[in-house]
């Protein structure tokens, strides 16, 4: 039995994950860690991870990035796993989990869909064939109160993109500002927001008169809830190290 213990639990997502677990064997949240608790939980919450006195086997995070240094605290203390399924880390929070990894099992992913990694093999095998005669645009949809852009998942879509290049690619993010023509060495990345979109991601290869699109559509939260509680099992008993989706899914 994998013991859980749900940071951000009283959250959108933290909510999402309970309901996952409660209908999934060989798994159980034995606390939660949460501000604002709703009093709904039925385990116990705790307004500081330093505070949470049950054992588990793996942290599933999902609160914010401004909670990494004692998240990791704990995890190396108390030497527990741990799944992030947080986003919007800055790169020195991101080398920080990766200096952790080396003394805790930590699962990293910008997104827990198992779609959205198949996107990213899918994007991989089309940059493979296409090379570098098609310019790469991609484009995410969000919610009207998501906080970071571009998301998380645009960023590693990029980033996968780019590793199959000789020579890395840049990021251009607005271009209201100049006006200069593209150039070939550029993924631009767009954002929108509005609504009550959950996830929306779109990669276009634009070429001499064809055009190809690539995307995945997120039609509610439990897509990433489902991933993330299949890397918390995923994650028990595992060795030091850094873990991803590619992983799981092999």
């Amino acid at each position: 039995m994998t013991r859980i213990i749900l940071t951000g639990a009283c959250g959108k997502m933290g909510n999402v994950i309970q309901s996952v677990v409660s209908n999934k064997e060989g798994c159980e949240i034995v606390a939660g860690v949460d501000i604002l608790n709703d009093g709904k939980a039925p385990f116990p919450v705790y307004e500081n991870i330093k505070d949470v006195k049950e054992e588990a086997d793996v942290v599933v995070d999902f609160s914010n990035p401004a909670l990494l240094d004692g998240l990791l605290s704990f995890c190396k203390e108390t030497k527990t796993a741990l799944v992030i399924g947080t986003t919007g880390f800055d790169e020195c929070q991101k080398n920080i989990i990766k200096e952790a990894s080396k003394d805790i099992p930590v699962f990293f992913t910008y997104n827990m869909s198992l779609g959205i990694n198949l996107l990213v093999s899918l994007a991989k095998k089309a940059v493979q064939i296409l090379g570098d005669d098609f310019d790469i645009e991609i484009i995410e949809q969000h919610h009207n109160q998501k906080i970071d852009a571009p998301s998380g998942t645009a960023l590693m879509l990029a980033d996968a993109i780019s590793e199959e290049f000789d020579k890395p690619k840049k990021y251009e993010y607005d271009r209201h500002s100049k006006r200069e023509k593209r150039t070939k060495d550029e993924i631009g990345i767009h954002s929108i927001r509005g609504g009550t979109i959950v996830g929306e991601h779109q990669i276009l290869f634009a070429g001499r008169d064809e055009n190809i699109t690539l995307s995945h559509s997120a039609r509610s939260k439990e897509v990433f809830a489902v991933g993330a509680v299949n890397a918390a099992i995923y994650m028990t008993e595992k060795e030091n190290g850094m873990y991803d989706m590619a992983e799981l899914i092999k």
